[in-house]
């Protein structure tokens, strides 16, 4: 085998988890792929007799690769128009959903969380607690100290802790009765129907970026999100149809066009109700939102 083949080999390897890392680190599909190909070829020119930990070397070089993109990215999104949500991620449909703390990484919700985070913070929370690396492996990842790793994960598990709600994996079963119920009634405008479905704090937010109608606010409250919704459905024309799938292991709908995606709608649903809607708008999300993605940690 040629040193080219040892490479190749061993990263193809790890590139689910490799994938995962870079994704929840910069909460974008696409932009996990770019670092990944950057980090390849970072990778196909290192000395493998100097490798001791494959994992953990390659883990640290995306992590780098990831928060110069996270970074660059974090100065673009002070001028995004309205709210930024990260990239929907299409998975198989169980993708993931037997390892519960590797189905919350990736899920909506703690995305979102994650936002709130400083770059450093979120790599090191990523890092820690999804996929378990020591302090000293992500000292070296981030180039900080030992010492300020383990302030920013103690900081970062605070902060992500009092913020995101009790996890709890969704029934698949459940999850598509309730949704088959929420297309129904939100199809056939029946308004008292659709909020009898929604938590009391339901709400919905949408990403533009400004570039097509989206609400710039996120919408709050059964009513509101209600009429919202039966809105949106009464403005659906014959050259449209919708089709279900599953984001970030949750139900979604995805609104196509012809063969492209106008939009993707990720359905949270909580101890039986919906207790949130994330609506992908932004055309530059949307143009890779068909491709299956393989995660692992």
């Amino acid at each position: 085998m040629t040193a080219a083949d040892e490479h190749a080999d061993r990263f193809t390897l790890l590139r689910p988890l490799l994938f995962t890392i870079a994704y929840e680190i910069t909460g974008s599909a696409t932009e996990a792929d770019d670092v990944l190909q950057d980090s390849y070829l970072r990778w196909a020119t290192v000395d493998l007799d100097a490798v001791q930990d494959t994992k953990a070397y390659l883990a640290q070089l995306v992590t780098r690769q990831a928060l110069n993109t996270l970074r660059s990215q974090s100065r673009r999104r002070e001028d995004y128009v309205g709210p930024w949500l990260p990239e929907p991620l299409l998975l198989d449909e169980h993708d993931g959903a037997a390892d519960v703390v590797l189905a919350e990484s990736v899920s909506m919700a703690m995305l979102v969380v994650l936002e709130t985070l400083t770059p450093d913070e979120r790599a090191v929370f990523v890092l820690r607690e999804v996929f378990g690396f020591s302090h000293d492996e992500i000292a070296d990842a981030i180039g900080k100290s030992t010492a300020a790793v383990r302030q920013m994960a103690h900081r970062a598990r605070e902060h992500v802790h009092s913020r995101r709600r009790r996890f709890s994996p969704s029934d698949p079963q459940q999850s598509e009765q309730i949704t088959a119920q929420f297309l129904m009634a939100a199809a056939t405008g029946d308004l008292d129907g659709l909020m009898g479905m929604l938590a009391p704090d339901v709400v919905f937010t949408s990403d533009s970026d400004g570039k097509v109608s989206a609400a710039r606010r996120p919408v709050l409250g059964p009513a509101k999100v209600a009429r919202l919704i039966i809105g949106l459905f009464r403005q659906a024309t014959p050259e449209y149809r919708i089709e279900g799938a599953n984001y970030n292991g949750a139900p979604a709908i995805v609104v196509f066009r012809g063969e492209q995606a106008e939009s993707v709608m990720l359905v949270e649903i909580t101890e039986g109700t919906i207790t949130n809607f994330y609506a992908m708008r932004n055309p530059d999300k949307l143009a890779a939102v068909t491709v299956r993605r393989e995660i692992s940690r």
